[in-house]
């Protein structure tokens, strides 16, 4: 039987110092010296994450041993590392740890005693275990520490490369996740999300199967009300969760059991790029407070001020706070079944409206689907939307296939009786070539009309092509009528109309990966979602079935 990753022998047989636990000021001072970051006016920390960003799938591998084989859902679309692969990897990486000093913070997944899950994060830099610092929940208990046996370790090593030809890695940067070890390995990679996805993907095999993982936002109102947001990231789900009329619970990631709602992070990682004081006045002020990290940020070396709208390192320029640097945020509990959930997406294409009614097998086609968009550069240097679909929001290492997932929240949705919403926070009638994007405040007062309910008094009409229920106004008059229905303040009918026809093409295309996955009453259920009229041949555009 393989055995957990021991921490007592890898701090006697590697690293030259082993710091357990560091408070935030510490962490400061051996970011500092360290020279990993510099301090910015008013107190956050600047660092550098290097050339990348988010790891693709193709570098996220699970380990085929006996735990694996019981545990995972094996598929196409997850990468199998073989045990000799790993085992030549990591004495290799044991052997660079030689001499080196780490940190190391021993945490908690839950915000509530019954479904916590504890992990311990092994960093080479400071500053990353300040980010699982501010990220996982603390344990204030000194005598709990001292007793303190995780769940699962992760080990992060930014410094340390794989060897594809030598590793069966697909580049020098890797995710790897040893079930029967209990350890996750990150190397080739100083981008602090890595962490975050790690830590979700732990406990998405960890939790017990009546918790429901799931990476959305999630705020709370006066009378209880629970509200959701799903999206990927630019979608805006942060922003619109962060709402100073109700209690932010929390903005990444939380788990559905039988009792209700409760939050799996202590803190948020927010894309801050470009970022206004007066759309997002709550998360903005977080980037410029003690304890705060920022990423890839640019920063006056005279003045020591940031400069958010500098996208010149990168556009991906992201804040790392706690979650009790935002005033009205709730820091840990269990709350009510939602209410209303939100699917967010941003359509650069002009297609979608505003906001829709969805049925429930609409909102689980688009959970499925998990579309979003974004302006791209082509190669002739114009800006073109590009098309992006993931599964569930999620990634190749969800231990389940996509399906299990989708009918989790189908019986959710029947269950608690939930009003679903699609909310684009993109382009509306016309493309993000001609067009303007929707403002913060209209999406902010469609989704606050939503949970009113007042919404729902509102006349609505059917979309002929995706079915979905567009309301004819907004209670209040807080969103003009005329941008709620993109086919009918876009400036040419007829293009629209061809945008719309590509948008279904990409749709069905990406739909049919779950062809042969999905059970027969689901792929029934689903295929039916969009409707295409049979005289329109997707063809002659150019689309491919």
């Amino acid at each position: 039987m393989v055995e957990k990753f021991d921490l007592l022998s890898f701090g006697q047989r590697h690293p030259k110092r082993m710091h357990r636990n560091l408070p935030t000021s510490v962490l400061y001072e051996k970011i500092i010296t360290s020279r990993e970051g510099q301090l910015a006016h008013l107190g956050p920390v600047v660092v550098r994450t290097g050339h990348y960003a988010e790891l693709p799938p193709r570098d996220r591998f699970i380990v085929r041993e006996p735990v694996s084989e019981k545990k995972i859902s094996w598929s196409k679309e997850k990468n199998a590392l073989s045990e000799n692969q790993f085992n030549t990897l990591f004495r290799r990486l044991m052997s660079y740890m030689n001499d080196k000093e780490v940190y190391v913070q021993d945490c908690l997944v839950g915000g509530v005693p019954q479904h916590r899950i504890p992990i311990r994060v092994v960093t080479e830099t400071a500053w990353h275990s300040l980010f699982a610092r501010n990220m996982l929940y603390q344990i204030q208990d000194l005598k709990a520490l001292d007793s303190f046996s995780p769940e699962f370790t992760i080990l992060h090593v930014p410094g340390f490369n794989a060897v594809p030809e030598q590793d069966g890695t697909s580049s020098s940067a890797f995710v790897l996740v040893h079930l029967g070890m209990r350890l996750l390995l990150i190397g080739g990679s100083s981008y602090a999300g890595e962490l975050r996805q790690a830590v979700f993907t732990i406990t998405d095999y960890l939790m017990p199967e009546t918790v429901f993982c799931m990476r959305c936002a999630a705020n709370v109102g006066k009378e209880g009300d629970v509200a959701i947001f799903l999206g990927r990231e630019e979608t805006g789900k942060t922003t619109l969760a962060t709402d100073p009329e109700r209690r932010l619970i929390g903005d990444h990631a939380h788990g559905w059991c039988e009792e209700g709602l409760f939050n799996l992070e202590w803190g948020c990682y927010a894309k801050i790029f470009n970022i206004s004081k007066q759309d997002q006045p709550y998360i903005y002020e977080c980037t410029r407070r003690f304890g705060t990290v920022l990423e890839n940020a640019s920063m006056d070396m005279d003045t020591r001020r940031v400069d958010l709208s500098d996208g010149s390192l990168t556009e991906n320029i992201r804040g790392i706070y706690p979650i009790s640097h935002i005033p009205f945020a709730i820091r840990e509990g269990m709350f009510g079944h939602p209410r209303n959930m939100f699917l967010l997406t941003c359509d650069a294409m002009g297609v979608l409206p505003p906001i829709a009614r969805l049925t429930p097998e609409q909102a689980v086609y688009a959970f499925l689907s998990a579309y979003t968009s974004k302006p791209s550069q082509g190669e002739s240097g114009e800006y073109e939307p590009q098309v992006m679909f993931s599964v569930v929001f999620g990634d190749t290492l969800l231990s389940q296939p996509a399906h299990v997932y989708g009918k989790r929240l189908m019986e959710k949705i029947l269950k608690h009786n939930i009003n679903c919403w699609l909310v684009n926070t993109g382009w509306s009638g016309e493309d993000c070539t001609k067009g303007e994007r929707i403002k913060i405040e209209h999406s902010r007062a469609l989704i606050r009309a939503a949970i009113s309910g007042a919404l729902s008094e509102a006349a609505f009409e059917t979309d002929p092509v995706f079915q979905f229920e567009i309301p004819k106004t907004c209670p209040n008059e807080a969103v003009p009528a005329g941008i709620l229905n993109p086919r009918l303040c876009a400036a040419d009918p007829g293009e629209y109309e061809m945008r719309a026809v590509r948008l279904v093409a990409e749709f069905l295309k990406n739909f049919k990966q779950f062809e042969d996955m999905v059970p027969e009453e689901m792929r029934s259920m689903l295929s039916q979602i969009i409707s295409v009229d049979d005289t329109m041949d997707l063809e002659d555009f150019g689309f491919m079935m």
